[in-house]
């Protein structure tokens, strides 16, 4: 599997990123987002509700699990964070086959009930505001989104 690396010198370059992104998205994506607090998960969604044409505030959804935005297309923010130690199944499956787009942080949390083909995003964190972003695509459709994404 080829990775994909990306720089960001501060916010507003991870949300021009995102939005760059965002115009390549169509129902049925699937993004997951990985990284330590702080990382620039929500700054990155933000950024892809942005791209979608989603004007709502957009902030992590770490109670509620689930949060939908409408724009261009249907956005389906999860943070299952806080599912760490339940096997409840919360169909997943209707939101990664709806009629959007779904970002889910912590995913590794509900591995087991992820689709087979997505693209994974990791964010480290290397200063006060810079980021190296990690994509991983899994799957044909992903690894031609990069391939478009970084040409």
């Amino acid at each position: 599997m080829k990775v994909y690396e990306w720089l960001s010198k501060g916010p507003d370059d991870t949300s021009s990123f995102a939005q760059k992104l965002a115009g390549k998205l169509k129902a049925k994506d699937v993004l997951l987002l990985e990284g330590d607090l702080g990382a620039g998960k929500t700054t990155f969604t933000k950024g892809i509700a942005l791209g979608l044409g989603i004007r709502r505030n957009v902030s992590s959804p770490t109670f509620t699990i689930i949060k939908e935005y409408q724009g261009n297309l249907p956005l389906y923010h999860m943070d299952v964070y806080r599912l760490q130690d339940s096997n409840e199944d919360l169909g997943f499956d209707e939101y990664f086959e709806g009629t959007g787009v779904t970002i889910v942080e912590w995913a590794h949390i509900i591995e087991d009930q992820l689709p087979n083909e997505y693209l994974s995003i990791s964010l480290y964190r290397l200063g006060d505001v810079e980021r190296r972003f990690e994509l991983k695509p899994v799957g044909k459709r992903y690894e031609l989104l990069c391939e478009e994404l970084f040409s």
